[in-house]
């Protein structure tokens, strides 16, 4: 604890748990995908694309899974009338959902393709090695390109195709008292908060996020750190500045960003990320999702640093300069 008379400063932390894959109610994706003349790779799922990179995603892991470059991925059309569906984009299921299902379409793709190689270099199917658009036998000379082999297999008739669904376990909650397992996995994470509290203004200022989060694996380490800034930044809008207000009538006195205050960029503290990787033993690829668990943590480790720094409770969102001040009146007056 920092204390200069007028501004104080304190620390807090917030740990939280955020399931994903509902069980008590049907939760699946489809995908197909197909490796192409010229050793390159489509995939075609009814993702939607909102904006965290789950395009980038999902290329990744269909790369990795046939042995080629993401760059020779693509994602096919995601209108649901042509592609298998994956349903909605929210719930942080996108890459425990769909990056499944593609990763199961991807290996019975390169599976076809490496059975038939297989068969004609006359060795074992799982001695083959697939990566970065080569195909070879280990302790052979036996080598070709993806686009050889590709070649190679539609010319005796067989086409390097693979489709797949992945699907949540079923686990019904109980009819009664609701008890059972509501999510197929879980996503841990713990943030420690640093501010600065202006007792004279009210203001507090976010100094730093110190953020932890078990995603179980990492398929993109960079777009893992950014889900967790963004949330971040999201957390300190909720702790200090967003105030949505509704009338008696339930209509809303907030009409516009001039009311309701977003963060900007001289509001986002330093965010230094922690990515743990404790693989989903019940995920063919061991991911699970961080897109909204990195906000469950921000405001309340924020909370808890403004009592660390100035020994008030905040129990109201946001905390506002004039909430601070009243907290510090009331304190004042107790002790009075």
């Amino acid at each position: 604890m920092y204390d200069d008379g007028r501004k104080k400063r304190g620390r807090g932390m917030a740990a939280g748990w955020y399931g994903i894959a509902r069980t008590a109610a049907i939760d699946r994706a489809g995908a197909w995908a197909e490796l192409d003349d010229g050793g390159t790779a489509k995939v075609v799922t009814g993702v939607t694309e909102i904006g965290e990179g789950i395009l980038t995603v999902l290329a990744q892991i269909a790369a990795e899974e046939m042995g080629i470059r993401p760059e020779d991925v693509t994602i096919g059309d995601n209108d649901t009338a042509r592609a298998p569906e994956a349903a909605h984009a929210g719930a942080t299921r996108q890459t425990y959902m769909i990056g499944n299902a593609v990763a199961l379409a991807a290996r019975e793709a390169r599976n076809r393709l490496v059975s038939v190689i297989a068969e004609k270099w006359q060795v074992p199917a799982e001695s083959i090695q697939t990566r970065n658009g080569e195909m070879w036998a280990p302790g052979t000379n036996l080598r070709l390109t993806m686009e050889e082999a590709v070649a190679q297999c539609k010319g005796v008739g067989v086409v390097p195709v693979g489709s797949a669904s992945f699907t949540a376990d079923h686990t019904a909650l109980d009819p009664v008292d609701g008890s059972g397992r509501p999510w197929q996995a879980y996503v841990f994470g713990a943030q420690v908060a640093e501010v600065e509290v202006d007792t004279a203004t009210g203001e507090v200022q976010v100094l730093g996020i110190w953020a932890a989060h078990d995603v179980g694996r990492a398929i993109n380490p960079r777009g893992v750190e950014g889900q967790i800034e963004g949330a971040v930044v999201m957390g300190v809008g909720q702790a200090l500045m967003e105030d949505y207000q509704l009338d008696d009538q339930g209509r809303t006195t907030t009409p516009g960003f001039a009311k309701y205050i977003l963060p900007t960029a001289l509001d986002v503290p330093q965010v230094t990320s922690f990515i743990v990787e404790d693989p989903d033993p019940l995920s063919p690829l061991g991911a699970k999702g961080i897109g909204e668990p990195a906000m469950v943590q921000t405001a309340p480790a924020i909370l808890n640093a403004i009592y660390d720094a100035i020994g008030v409770r905040i129990t109201t969102l946001p905390a506002t300069p004039e909430r601070v001040l009243e907290a510090l009146a009331s304190k004042r007056e107790k002790a009075a």
